[in-house]
C-alpha cells in the first residue's frame, strides 16, 4: 500500500481544523473521514495481482542510437485501472519516461511507449515493473512489482563506417571490377592481356607471347576465401583511455571495419577476445552475418585489469587457425607487455601465419613531446619521448620478425588497418 501527496495535503488541512476546534470530537471526525477515504480508495482500486504487463520491442541498439520498447498493461477487473508505472532500468540505460500514468478501461489494455538511449556499451536489463493502482479518490494505492524481464544490448558504435565506401572502391580495383588503370597483384591467375608501358616485366607470359605477335602479360586477382583470425586483447593495457574512451573501444571500431571489408572481399573471419582466458569467440559464421555476430560478441566486453597470458593467447591462435591465416592482433605497443607475452611465441606464430598487429596510439604523447615552455613541460616532453622511443623500438623488433605493424590514433586506426589488409591482399601474402 502507498499513500499519495493528496492524502498528506488533506491530513495537513485536517490538522488546521483540529487546531481551530480544539476538541477531541474534531480530531476523531477528521481522522475518521480521512481513514474512510483511504479505505474506500483501497477497496475500489484494482489489485496489483490482477494486472498483467508484457513487453515487446528492440533487443539490440548501437551506442548513441535509441531503442524502442512497448509496455502493454492489461487486467481482467470490472473496475477501471488507474496506474502509475516505473520501469526499473539502470541509470546508464537512459530510459524515458522513467515514470508514467495509464488509465485502462475495465477488462481492457493500454500501451506505453518507452525509449532507451544507453550511455554505456553492454547489456542493460530490467527485471521488473513497479505498478501502483490508485482508487478513484487518489488517496491511496496498491503497490507491487511485476516480473517482466528484458535485456537490451548496447552495441559498440561503428564510427569508421564512413571509410567503408572508399575501402570497397579500392577492393573493386584490386578485384578488377572497377574501371581503373590499376591491376590486381594477387596470387590467383586472372587473364592475359597486351603489354603496355609501365607493366612489370616480370609479369610477361613468354609462352603466350611466343604464340602471338604481341607481348602478353599475366594479370592476377586477389585471393578469395582466405581465413582471417582477429585476436582482441582484453588485458590491462587496453583499459588505458585515449581521449574519452578506452583503447579497447577504438580497437572494436577497427575490428568492425575490417570485418565488413573482409566479408565483401570474400574472406572468412573469426574472432577471439582473450586475456588470460577466452572472453568471446566467433567462429564459422557466414559472410552475410559475420559483422552482426562479431559486433554482438564484442558488446559486453570490458578490459580486465590483469596481465594477458601470452602462452594462452598463442595456444588459442594455433588451435583456432589450423591452416595458414592472416592473424590480426589488436593490442597496445607496450614494450614490457609485448616483450613478456608475445615475443617469445612469435617464431612459431610467424612460421605458420601472416601476422598483422594494430595498436592505438595516444595523440597526447606527440603534444607532450613538443612542450618546451617551462620546466614541467620539459619533463613531460622527456617522458613522452621515452614512451615514443619504446614504441618505436618494439615496433621495429616486430617488423624484423615479419609482423606488419599499424600504430595509429583512434580515429586513424580503422582505415589504416583496412589499408594494411588490402595491401597484404594485393601482394598475395594472405
Amino acid at each position: 500500500m502507498a499513500l499519495t501527496g493528496r492524502t498528506a495535503a488533506l491530513a495537513l488541512a485536517g490538522t488546521l481544523v483540529v487546531l481551530a476546534l480544539r476538541s477531541v470530537t474534531g480530531l476523531v471526525l477528521v481522522e475518521g473521514l480521512l481513514l474512510a477515504g483511504v479505505a474506500a480508495d483501497l477497496l475500489l482500486a484494482v489489485p496489483v495481482r490482477a494486472v498483467r504487463v508484457s513487453r515487446r520491442g528492440d533487443t539490440r541498439v548501437r551506442l548513441g542510437e535509441t531503442a524502442r520498447l512497448t509496455l502493454t498493461v492489461s487486467h481482467g477487473s470490472a473496475r477501471p485501472l488507474r496506474a502509475a508505472l516505473r520501469d526499473a532500468w539502470p541509470p546508464s540505460a537512459g530510459v524515458s519516461p522513467r515514470r508514467a500514468r495509464l488509465a485502462v478501461p475495465p477488462g481492457g489494455s493500454a500501451a506505453l511507449e518507452i525509449s532507451l538511449a544507453p550511455t554505456r556499451r553492454g547489456d542493460a536489463s530490467s527485471v521488473c515493473v513497479v505498478v501502483r493502482s490508485f482508487g478513484p479518490l487518489g488517496l491511496a494505492a496498491w503497490q507491487g512489482r511485476l516480473a517482466v524481464p528484458w535485456t537490451v544490448r548496447a552495441l559498440p558504435p561503428f564510427r569508421s563506417r564512413r571509410h567503408l565506401p572508399a575501402k570497397l572502391s579500392r577492393l573493386r580495383e584490386l578485384d578488377g571490377q572497377h574501371r581503373s588503370l590499376l591491376r590486381g597483384q594477387g596470387s590467383e591467375f586472372d587473364s592475359l592481356r597486351e603489354y603496355v608501358i609501365g607493366d612489370d616485366v616480370r609479369s610477361i607470359d613468354w609462352r603466350g607471347t611466343a604464340r602471338h605477335s604481341d607481348v602478353l602479360v599475366r594479370t592476377w586477382r586477389p585471393e578469395r576465401d582466405r581465413r582471417i583470425l582477429v585476436v582482441l586483447d582484453t588485458g590491462r593495457t587496453m583499459a588505458g583511455r585515449v581521449g574519452d574512451a578506452p583503447r579497447l573501444d577504438a580497437a572494436m571500431d577497427a575490428v568492425q571495419l575490417l570485418t565488413a571489408l573482409a566479408a565483401r572481399a570474400g574472406d572468412r573471419l573469426d574472432l577471439i577476445a582473450i586475456d588470460r582466458r577466452v572472453r568471446a569467440r566467433v567462429s564459422g559464421v557466414g559472410r552475410s552475418a559475420v559483422l552482426a555476430a562479431v559486433t554482438d560478441a564484442m558488446a559486453p566486453l570490458e578490459a580486465e585489469l590483469i596481465e594477458p597470458d601470452g602462452t594462452a593467447m598463442a595456444s588459442a591462435i594455433l588451435a583456432q587457425a589450423r591452416q595458414r591465416s592472416l592473424v590480426v592482433l589488436l593490442t597496445d605497443l607496450n614494450p614490457a607487455a609485448l616483450g613478456e607475452n608475445l615475443l617469445p611465441h612469435l617464431p612459431v606464430l610467424a612460421a605458420r601465419h601472416q601476422l598483422l598487429l594494430g595498436a592505438v596510439a595516444d595523440p597526447r604523447v606527440d603534444a607532450l613531446a613538443a612542450g618546451r615552455g617551462s620546466a614541467p613541460a620539459v619533463y613531460g616532453a622527456a617522458a613522452a619521448e621515452r614512451a615514443r622511443a619504446g614504441r618505436t623500438r618494439i615496433s621495429a623488433d616486430l617488423q624484423r620478425r615479419g609482423v606488419v605493424v599499424v600504430d595509429a590514433a583512434p580515429d586513424r586506426l580503422p582505415p589504416a588497418l583496412a589499408d594494411a589488409y588490402l595491401a597484404l591482399k594485393a601482394a598475395g601474402r594472405l
